[in-house]
């Protein structure tokens, strides 16, 4: 979903180099979806939005530079960051790959560190609030690096999970998010989990944030979800 934590698609077919990146990648803190070739990946963007796709040029079937032409000719992904995977460092390649839409490019066998240097730096510069270290609305501060939340001048002390739920809720500001919404975004997709346990953990933030005459920045909406209604500075 778009706004929330960075929901990135890698599209390569080698299973283990997939692996390798989804790791790397969900070490920092994104959300990462595995597509094995070109046609499973036009699936998986139908279906759900991303904010970066990593994809290699040399795929089975579609390749990736016919599925780049592909996304840039379509209105909902036109914009979609790109960064393009190529065992070719020819300097022809490498243009030909950034004059069909790509916006990077990596060369295998390729630097760890630098292909996550290189998905960030495109975030970015495509969605600078995704990446942003600090999320501020009204008086609530929240720090990603140092993982510390202030109200004003007082510390908010929260667990994991009370953080990356007040975390998905400032990234979302002013949109009514439902539980399912909530527990895909902070708990993630394949864990097995009930609408009564946000409900609980949005009471433990709220207990954690209202001190005196704090006002409630969390509403509810009935029948719908929650919203988070600070606004940024």
């Amino acid at each position: 979903m778009k706004g929330s934590t960075p929901h990135i698609l890698v599209v390569e077919d080698e299973a283990a180099l997939a692996e390798l990146i989804r790791y790397n990648l969900e070490a920092e803190g994104l959300r990462i979806s595995v597509a094995a070739n070109g046609e499973e990946a036009e699936v998986v963007l139908a279906e759900d939005a991303f904010d970066l796709v990593v994809l290699d040029w040399m795929l089975p079937g579609i390749s990736g530079l016919e599925l780049c032409r592909r996304l840039r000719r379509r209105e909902a992904t036109r914009a979609l960051p790109v960064l393009m995977l190529t065992a070719r460092g020819e300097e022809g390649d490498r243009v030909r790959g950034l004059a069909t839409g790509a916006d990077d490019y990596v060369v295998k066998p390729f630097s760890v560190p630098e292909m996550v240097a290189r998905v960030k730096a495109l975030l970015r510069r495509a969605s600078p609030q995704l990446v942003a270290d600090i999320l501020q609305r009204d008086d609530i501060v929240l720090d990603r690096a140092a993982h510390r939340v202030t109200r004003r001048t007082r510390e908010v002390r929260l667990g994991p999970t009370e953080f990356k739920l007040l975390e998905f809720f400032m990234e979302n500001a002013g949109r009514v998010l439902s539980r399912q919404q909530l527990l895909d975004g902070v708990w993630g997709r394949d864990t097995f989990i009930d609408g009564r346990t946000v409900d609980v953990h949005v009471g433990r933030l709220r207990k954690a944030l209202i001190r005196g005459v704090d006002p409630d920045p969390i509403r509810t909406v009935r029948g719908a979800g929650y919203v988070f209604d600070g606004k940024a500075p």
